[in-house]
């Protein structure tokens, strides 16, 4: 069943005019502004902005008009295609707000790209192109529109790391592409399995006579969800192919490693889009497909997962206290921040699936805030190494201040976004398994300890450099970047039912119809069993 709240033909659209409006951006700088003096590049910059603002004023309309109460894909948008495809599109409590966090963070981003200088043109359309891709990665209702927004997205942040990046912006790029890019290919492999056996790529929304992947009937005789035989284990197989694409994305431990190398050689917008919104696809990949299509296999794998998330949290966290560069300590605590977001999310209960969510769209503002930090003092200073700096609160009070509240958020610091979404992962893996939940609580400890020891060797202290005596703080537009980011981090820190309102319900809906599948399966693997003891 889906809610389409379509009121004319503007609205019937909307969500379609949200996601592809950056792209006229784009053509916009492509096809009419010529040269690259300083004119050009301003007005390259002042387009970008205004496009990107403009699609978060579009996609208040969706927020506004959103339904919490209702479960179902609502704004749906439905277009037949070829072979069983289509163009679909629709958001639910889970996707709505990846969409508002993405059309909010992108004016942001092209704001802080002021100080650019080289083929500001192109880097401006890089950015407008991906948050088309980006937008369309949480509204596609199809696989393979899914796919083709979710493997496009690499090719302009490919291109933002190879060729506005730092001295191994190369080597970064192609890591980062070819990681991305391998662990894809099973879900691609995946996906012609599923529609082979179900005849459809249809995730929901589908006409009256398709049978969508999310609704298909149970039977005993058939996997849920899918209409796969049970023979083989192949929703499990199902699974881990899926499994392998998202888990590069947020990224989990052991394939981290792309994540680090990215961050540091990527420009600072480039990082701001990476570690706020990029890395949120994974999750976003799991509560859409991982859990709802693959429910059995989700209960033989969580397991692995869980444990997997706490000694990504601990280990990382560890990493990240030894790092000289602070780019590469905020994205291993990045991948520390994500294991919280995998735990919650296999941990699969409101809680846990209710922390994940907040934990990434909290994480958003805190991660983005936080490589913008580094980015304001690379751009007095061009480096990035902690020892380079020190006492910087002599010379940049409103930095040492702004940076101290990200820090604490950073750390889950009661009162901040942070501590919500932390506080109710741990809650949900406490459910399911108390050695998982003391083990990831550790991770807590040791994030005060590697944040407060580089705030600490940044911020703090005598003003002994001579390099340092003459930086200067921040200018108006770089405070005014990072006031909508102070307040959205407060705000959920102090009222987080601004968020867990609107996740709820589909929450309570997703995390039942797990149950329910997970519930009706176990009398069919207790047959088989039987049989297979008779047969010995």
């Amino acid at each position: 069943m889906v809610h389409d709240l379509r009121g004319g033909e503007l609205m019937g659209n909307l969500l379609s005019l949200t996601t592809f409006f950056p792209l006229l951006g784009a053509a916009i700088l492509a096809l009419f502004l010529r040269g690259d003096d300083e004119a050009a590049q301003a007005n390259a910059k002042w387009v970008a902005l205004a496009t990107t603002a403009a699609t978060f004023i579009i996609s208040l309309f969706i927020l506004f008009g959103f339904d919490p109460s209702n479960t179902d894909f609502q704004f749906v948008e439905e277009y037949d295609w070829l072979l069983g495809m289509s163009y679909r599109m629709g958001v639910d409590g889970i996707s709505v707000l990846f969409v508002m966090l993405t059309t909010f963070l992108m004016p942001l981003v092209i704001a802080s790209c002021w100080t650019v200088t080289h083929r500001v043109k192109e880097y401006m359309i890089a950015f407008l192109v991906l948050e088309t891709l980006m937008l369309g990665v949480f509204m596609a209702l199809d696989l393979v529109l899914f796919y083709l927004f979710f493997e496009g997205g690499l090719i302009p942040m490919f291109l933002i790391i190879g060729i506005w990046g730092g001295k191994e912006r190369i080597y970064a790029s192609f890591k980062f592409f070819l990681y991305t890019f391998l662990g894809s290919v099973l879900m691609l492999v995946a996906m012609v399995a599923m529609f082979a056996q179900a005849g459809t790529t249809c995730i929901a929304a589908c006409p009256e006579d398709v049978v969508p992947l999310l609704e298909y009937t149970f039977a005993a005789e058939t996997f849920p969800l899918l209409g796969i035989q049970i023979v083989g284990g192949l929703q499990t197989l199902l699974w881990l192919a899926f499994f392998a694409s998202f888990a590069v994305k947020m990224p989990m431990w052991p394939v981290h490693t792309w994540l680090p190398d990215a961050h540091v050689q990527a420009p600072t917008a480039g990082s701001v889009v990476l570690a706020a919104i990029l890395l949120k696809m994974g999750g976003y990949g799991f509560l859409r497909f991982s859990l709802p299509m693959f429910p059995v296999g989700t209960e033989v794998m969580a397991p692995l997962v869980l444990w997997l998330s706490a000694i990504a949290i601990v280990y990382t966290s560890l990493v990240a206290l030894v790092q000289a560069d602070m780019k590469k300590l905020i994205a291993y605590s990045s991948v520390a921040h994500m294991g919280f977001v995998t735990m919650g999310i296999f941990a699969v209960n409101q809680q846990g699936v209710d922390g994940a969510i907040f934990q990434m769209i909290s994480h958003g503002f805190i991660s983005g805030a936080l490589f913008l930090c580094v980015g304001v003092i690379y751009d007095r200073m061009h480096t990035r190494e902690i020892d380079a700096y020190g006492g910087l609160v002599n010379r940049m009070p409103a930095y040492a201040a702004i940076f101290m509240l990200f820090t604490m958020a950073n750390v889950g610091l009661p009162g901040t976004s942070g501590f919500v979404g932390e506080f109710l992962t741990l809650m949900g893996v406490f459910q399911v398994n108390t050695w998982i939940a003391a083990v990831a609580a550790t991770g807590v400890i040791l994030s005060a300890g590697y944040a407060l020891w580089l705030y600490r060797r940044v911020v703090m202290g005598d003003l002994i450099k001579e390099s340092l005596k003459s930086i200067t703080d921040m200018d108006r537009r770089e405070r005014a970047i990072f006031a909508p980011l102070i307040v959205m981090t407060i705000l959920l820190g102090v009222y987080p039912a601004l968020i867990t309102d609107i996740i709820g319900p589909s929450v309570e809906n997703l995390v039942a119809g797990v149950e329910t599948a997970q519930a009706e399966w176990q009398p069919v693997a207790r047959v088989a069993e039987a049989a297979a003891d008779l047969s010995e």
